[in-house]
């Protein structure tokens, strides 16, 4: 048997080579590093995405809190124009004079505030707007106030006014009252007085004679004669009426000679057989004539005469025929 340093060809093709093995570990190391950085790479865009989420959010969160804010600063503002709108009439009425230019202000807001995509100007523009609206509601209620005032006193003068006339109306009243009691008291008084009443049947003959006669079937016309007179009363005319009764108690008269109706006091309406008048002078006694020819014959018995003025009896007499 002999021995060999040198190798033999069958140990050169031993599977186990160590270069093979590294270069193995190495890709591996490789595929696992690049592997946990597309892993970290990822957790990290996640993070990132989650970050700028968050941002946004944020964003939108604090977006919507200032449309909030400026949405409710308009709504108090409108409520604010509404209320004293609708408890004085005096703002409305100044409101409705400056109605163009509110009108064109709220439209302006509300649609900044209507906007999808509201920008920080926008808002911006939105509060600057209802901040002037303020200011204007401010103005009217200034205003408002120094007509409430001015309306205040205008209502106590006014008050004023109406007392004074009141009292007025009042006195007016009670003179005009005293007035006409002076009035008709003065009117009462001013009735004339009748004196020296006589009543005398006429026969009358040819020639124009006349002659007193008390037979009924001679006497043709009856003839009365008095005196007026007053110590009261203006300087006028006044009328005088005279009423004859017949023995039967029936008021002779004939509306073709004078006769017709009149008001008295007392009595109401009555007939007159005649009227005259006189023109009466204070303090002056007036004689009045008055003959009545009934164009028909007298009968027997006792005839009645009653004098009337200013609706009072001032006298009466009567004759009787036979």
């Amino acid at each position: 048997m002999s021995y060999s340093n040198y190798p033999s060809a069958s140990s050169q093709e031993n599977p186990s080579n160590p270069e093979k093995k590294d270069n193995r570990t190495i890709i591996y190391g490789l595929l696992i590093a690049a592997l946990l950085g597309t892993w970290g790479y990822i957790i990290w865009d996640k993070s990132q995405t989650k970050e700028i989420t968050t941002q946004l959010q944020t964003q939108l969160t604090a977006s919507d809190s200032a449309k909030t804010a400026v949405q409710n600063e308009y709504n108090a503002a409108l409520q604010r124009l509404d209320e004293l709108t609708s408890m004085n009439t005096s703002l409305d009425s100044l409101v409705q004079t400056k109605n163009t230019e509110v009108e064109t202000m709220k439209a302006r807001i509300q649609a900044l505030l209507n906007k999808e995509r509201k920008t920080a100007a926008d808002l911006a523009e939105a509060k600057r707007l209802i901040t002037e609206l303020n200011s204007k509601i401010s103005g009217y209620v200034q205003e408002v106030e120094t007509l409430r005032g001015e309306n205040l006193q205008l209502k106590n003068e006014k008050q004023e006014l109406i007392t004074q006339k009141d009292n007025l109306r009042q006195e007016y009243e009670q003179t005009k009252q005293k007035k006409q009691e002076v009035e008709d008291k003065l009117d009462v008084a001013s009735t004339l007085v009748a004196s020296n009443i006589n009543i005398v049947t006429i026969d009358e003959r040819r020639g124009g004679k006349e002659k007193a006669k008390d037979v009924a079937k001679r006497v043709d016309k009856l003839k009365l004669t008095f005196n007026v007179y007053n110590r009261v009363g203006e300087d006028e005319t006044k009328d005088v009426y005279v009423i004859i009764t017949d023995p039967e108690g029936t008021v002779i008269s004939n509306e073709a000679l004078g006769s017709g109706r009149f008001n008295t006091r007392e009595d109401g309406e009555r007939i007159y057989t005649q009227k005259t008048n006189v023109y009466f002078s204070a303090a002056k006694s007036v004689p009045l004539s008055i003959d009545w020819k009934p164009g028909a014959k007298f009968v027997k018995g006792t005839y009645k005469v009653e004098i009337y003025n200013n609706g009072f009896k001032i006298g009466e007499g009567s004759r009787t025929l036979r």
